[in-house]
């Protein structure tokens, strides 16, 4: 599991004072590459080779500005080609879960252009931080 702490700014809000939805994603991808960078696999944007495929959260209660939050990040699955990912955004004041989502990352040759299998060193790293859920 790796941990992002988040303040929620006021610009991330909406009229109706709470986290617009747009900027949950903004945190889950702020998360992964977090996730990333604390497994070494996220130093440089020429070594990067993962695309995101598909992402989804889904809104538990309402989060506000100036909330501590915390997006707890879990690999969930290591295949062939890609991997998934979960989210718990947490506000840290309450200990409520106020979002979870998730996300499918693949393997991807820009050069190319097409999937690729994940290299073994990296599926290696990956496996080895994979949680069961």
């Amino acid at each position: 599991m790796h941990e992002l702490n988040v303040n929620v700014r006021f610009s991330e809000t909406d009229a109706l004072g709470h986290i617009n939805n747009t900027s949950y994603f903004i945190y889950l991808e702020e998360a992964r590459m977090k996730f990333f960078e604390a497994l070494g696999l996220a130093s440089n944007i020429e070594d990067w080779n993962f695309l995101l495929a598909s992402t989804k959260c889904d809104f538990i209660t309402q989060g506000y500005f100036n909330q501590l939050l915390s997006v707890r990040t879990y690999l969930t699955k290591v295949g062939t080609k890609s991997c998934e990912m979960s989210h718990d955004i947490i506000c840290s004041q309450t200990g409520e879960t106020i979002a979870k989502g998730t996300a499918i990352l693949v393997c991807f040759n820009f050069g190319k252009q097409k999937s690729e299998p994940i290299p073994e060193t990296i599926k290696e790293r990956l496996v080895s931080h994979l949680v069961h859920s």
